[in-house]
């Protein structure tokens, strides 16, 4: 039996019947030829077992055909889901994916970005707008194409694909007032180092002051991404007299906490109380009372992003930034506000 090792692009060449720079083209750039050839060609590298060399490509291309993301943790299901997206197209284009976290902790992903670039990626995705300015230095001495996600910052001159967090939190907000809500508290994730957080707490204090209301400061707790803790803060919030009739929470596993915590204080839902998450993760929709939430098409933007870098990386000039919208789902967990509220 012949190993991997044994095998040259030459007998690849020989059993597909083609030339070794239809080979090549086919490895480092598969849009450049025909569906027909490509399955020709793809046949014949399972059959031989043949493994490209990655050193001796990123040398005659100056590619790597590697793309790094940084995230701030694996902890989160959006990020999974994203992840998942963004490594599923990225496949389909021969890119391989590299991924680190940081932690929410700019100079951890300063080095994390570091140690990527020393082992040959071509672009990277970053989450958010909250980066050192070495980071952004190195990436631009380096040549490396990157992209926010999460974020539509049209106004800079960094790509950026995701939502206008600042304005989907205000209608999530409004939504509330709308039903006759004028006690809303939150339950928000940690702001320093997370700019997707801190824009949609601007968007619920807009909201709130529009409509001539105000968050107490014992009304605002930031937590991390925990279900304990979010319990921990809700459990603080209906301690209080008067407590807040809506809470809305910085994201779903947030807001999972606050519905737990509310089933434990004998609180029911939406008839004492409504809550509302932030993403839409697939558990939303099963939970009893479902949870009202804003829905974000989370594939599409880490897919965007991934098509961004590779357009880029051909020498196309995609769009710099790209926005996607934030619509409100509304379930089971939100209803009119208490007559005594």
């Amino acid at each position: 039996m012949r190993t991997s090792r044994a095998v040259g692009i030459r007998e690849v060449a020989r059993l597909a019947g083609v030339s070794t720079a239809s080979i090549s083209r086919a490895l480092n750039n598969p849009a450049s030829v025909s569906a027909e050839l490509r399955a020709r060609i793809d046949a014949a590298i399972e059959e031989l077992g043949y493994i490209p060399d990655a050193a001796a490509r990123a040398l005659s291309s100056r590619r790597t055909r590697t793309i790094g993301a940084i995230i701030p943790t694996v902890d989160n299901a959006m990020f999974a889901r994203g992840i998942e997206a963004l490594q599923h197209y990225l496949s389909a284009q021969g890119y391989l994916l590299l991924l680190a976290t940081s932690g929410y902790d700019p100079e951890v992903e300063y080095t994390q970005a570091q140690n990527m670039i020393s082992r040959g990626i071509d672009g990277l995705i970053l989450r958010g707008d909250v980066h050192t300015p070495g980071l952004r230095r190195l990436l631009a001495a380096q040549r490396i194409p990157f992209v926010n996600v999460g974020v539509y910052h049209p106004d800079k001159p960094y790509a950026s694909v995701g939502a206008d967090n600042e304005t989907a939190a205000r209608r999530a907000c409004e939504f509330l007032i709308g039903l006759g809500h004028r006690h809303i508290g939150v339950v928000a994730a940690i702001g320093r180092h997370n700019d997707r957080a801190s824009a949609r707490v601007r968007g619920i204090r807009a909201a709130l002051q529009a409509g001539g209301l105000e968050l107490p400061p014992q009304w605002y707790i930031e937590v991390p991404y925990k279900l304990d803790d979010a319990r921990q803060a809700a459990r603080a919030l209906f301690g209080r007299r008067p407590h807040p009739t809506a809470v809305i929470c910085g994201n779903d596993v947030l807001a999972y906490g606050v519905l737990l915590e509310a089933e434990r204080q004998g609180l029911q839902l939406p008839r004492d109380l409504s809550v509302m998450g932030f993403d839409d993760l697939e558990w939303s929709r099963h939970l009893r009372p479902s949870l009202t939430t804003m829905h974000l098409p989370t594939d599409e933007v880490w897919t965007r992003a991934g098509e961004y870098l590779v357009r880029t990386l051909a020498g196309a000039s995609p769009p710099l930034h790209h926005e996607v919208d934030a619509t409100l789902v509304v379930r089971e967990s939100t209803g009119p506000a208490p007559a005594a509220g």
